[in-house]
């Protein structure tokens, strides 16, 4: 049974940093592709991070781009997602995935099997 666990959420202030753990159990997370999603109550859940299964290929929504970066330890069958110079705006529950989208389908919510329990990213002055 596969399972991924996040952790590393909490209250922080605009312009600090957080980084978010997603450990991959029951298979090593090389054999996926993992994307970071988040989630307001009232909005869709969208897409943040990506991390492709074999070249480690990664993309990322514009709202971040420059402050987040996704990497991946096989070592630790673990993903993380580093958030630079957060803003009120990245306020949300954040939830990694694992499955095997092709790229073009990596932002597609039923292209992942396994979803983690969320962690909750909380930004304010």
């Amino acid at each position: 049974q596969v399972q991924l666990v996040e952790s590393g959420g909490g209250s922080v202030q605009p312009g600090s940093s957080l980084r978010l753990s997603c450990v991959v159990f029951g298979r090593t997370v090389d054999n996926y592709g993992i994307a970071w999603f988040r989630q307001v109550p009232g909005k869709e859940r969208e897409g943040v991070a990506y991390i492709s299964r074999t070249s480690g290929r990664t993309d990322y929504a514009d709202s971040v781009k420059g402050r987040f970066s996704i990497s991946r330890d096989s070592a630790k069958s673990a993903v993380y997602l580093e958030m630079n110079n957060l803003k009120v705006e990245d306020t949300a529950v954040y939830q990694c995935a694992a499955g095997w989208p092709p790229y073009g389908n990596r932002w597609i919510l039923n292209e992942y099997d396994h979803w983690g329990q969320g962690t909750q990213v909380t930004v304010s002055a």
